[in-house]
């Protein structure tokens, strides 16, 4: 009895976990490679998975923040994918680099090209964005996003959770902002990230024939004294026969 009320009880506990924590992996997400620095650049992946068995996710729809608009907003390119991106007219214009920014994205929306394109039942995908310069005065940006799927069901994750609040059924993508580093540089991206791949590539090839070199060095020195040893040990060894003879 007590074995089967144990398990019984361990049941219920394992069923409220999952319960508990679906929400936090199934609704639209966003987040940096690497970091998303005050100031500077980076590049976001919108995670969106498919929370249905019997349609798939065909369109993706988010909303950039108008309280703190971004001069910069490149999507890359997706096999499968048409993707959109809608300007506006801003009330007050951005500087970017010495230039005068009067549009800037307000919305991105991805499209499947056909029923086999889109986010299948089972699985999620990465929607990548590169967006800049970020806000200097802000802790967070919030995306608002909207999930199509292809029976034409509609999931608005647009909620904002409030400080100290429980978290909402639907809540919106929110990007969290680090401290701009002290050295300027402003967060990390892929380009960074494979420009010091080739450098540390290219040092260990101008490394590798020194330190062959290097090995070849210690092997004729060792070869050297071996042979030493030898022609000293002969040496005795003659001498030796003289005295005896």
């Amino acid at each position: 009895m007590k074995a089967s009320r144990l398990a019984a009880t361990g049941a219920v506990a394992a069923t409220a976990v999952v319960i508990l924590s679906s929400p936090a992996f199934a609704h639209v997400s966003v987040a940096p490679e690497g970091t998303a620095a005050k100031g500077g650049y980076a590049v976001v992946d919108f995670k969106v998975p498919n929370e249905r068995d019997n349609a798939s996710t065909s369109k993706l729809e988010v909303a950039f923040p108008a309280d703190h608009p971004l001069a910069s907003v490149m999507p890359e390119p997706m096999a499968g994918w048409k993707i959109q991106v809608t300007k506006s007219k801003l009330a007050k214009p951005l500087e970017l680099h010495g230039k005068q920014i009067t549009e800037a994205v307000t919305k991105v929306t991805w499209t499947a090209t056909s029923a086999a394109a889109g986010i299948q039942p089972g699985y999620f995908e990465k929607f990548p964005v590169s967006i800049g310069a970020l806000p200097e005065d802000a802790d967070e940006l919030v995306f608002k996003a909207i999930q199509t799927y292809s029976n034409k069901e509609v999931v608005r994750w647009i909620e904002v959770q409030e400080d100290g609040g429980e978290e909402p059924e639907t809540p919106a993508p929110v990007l969290a902002l680090s401290a701009a580093t002290e050295d300027g540089h402003h967060g990390s991206t892929a380009a960074e990230k494979t420009d010091a791949k080739t450098e540390n590539a290219a040092a260990a090839t101008e490394a590798a024939p020194a330190d062959s070199s290097d090995t070849t060095a210690r092997v004729l020195g060792v070869v050297g004294i071996v042979v030493g040893a030898l022609g000293v040990a002969y040496g005795v060894l003659a001498g030796r026969r003289r005295s005896d003879a």
